[in-house]
């Protein structure tokens, strides 16, 4: 998808609801960033402790909001997930239900949330092209950018490097989140800027989700250079 004009460039299956996996956790750090500053600091509580990835919190810290999102987004931990959640609206599920009205706001009209992690769950879905929106959505938010895009950080005491393979790999990439539960298989949204275009990719449900981005990159930015030389689209 062309993220400044939201045209869709190439499509499989895009409005096929699936499991997103941690790709969730974009919408998550989207909320909490209309709700916080990253200087509030909360606690960390024996309810936050959650199956899967995880920054590692221990019940009693202190941490601050910025340091959650980057363990959100580097580490995709489920952890900063749950204590996001409770800092910003007081309950899980008033910041699922902030989520849902978010992703209506912005025409996800196949998404639903039911956690902030992207734990499974029968009423936690979305689509591709639904992905696509909320990515070109983030990637005009420069905090979000700035989080999501860093290799590697050091904070509150923490070494956090990020798991997304093309900030390393694809020239212009900027983020955005991987996922991965075994009944979701490999998911990805990732965002790439190059000449002072932005595309966004998602893949759901692709085992081999590196090098399909990269392919769909290369179609994408030729598509887009063709069309500014006037030649065949």
């Amino acid at each position: 998808m062309d993220a400044d004009t939201g045209e869709i460039l190439y499509e499989k299956n895009g409005d096929r609801q699936m499991l997103i996996a941690s790709t969730t956790k974009i919408m998550t750090a989207l909320v909490a960033l209309e709700c916080a500053s990253l200087r509030d600091t909360v606690v960390v509580g024996q309810e936050h402790m959650v199956e899967g990835s995880s920054m590692y919190l221990s019940p009693g810290e202190e941490i601050t909001v910025e340091e959650l999102l980057y363990g959100l987004l580097l580490c995709s931990g489920n952890d900063a997930a749950l204590v996001l959640a409770d800092a910003c609206c007081g309950s899980v599920d008033a910041f699922v239900e902030a989520m849902n009205r978010k992703a209506q706001a912005l025409g996800m009209e196949n998404t639903s949330f039911a956690n902030p992690n992207g734990l499974d769950h029968e009423q936690h879905y979305s689509t591709a092209q639904d992905m696509a929106k909320l990515a070109a959505y983030a990637v005009n938010n420069p905090i979000f950018t700035r989080i999501c895009s860093t290799i590697q950080v050091s904070i509150g005491g923490r070494t956090m490097s990020n798991h997304n393979r093309l900030l390393r790999e694809l020239d212009g990439c900027i983020g955005m989140k991987t996922g991965y539960t075994m009944a979701a298989g490999r998911t990805l949204v990732s965002c790439v800027r190059r000449d002072g275009c932005t595309l966004v990719a998602v893949t759901l449900q692709d085992g081999n989700d590196w090098a399909d981005h990269k392919a769909l990159y290369e179609f994408g930015f030729e598509t887009l250079a063709q069309r500014r030389s006037g030649g065949a689209t």
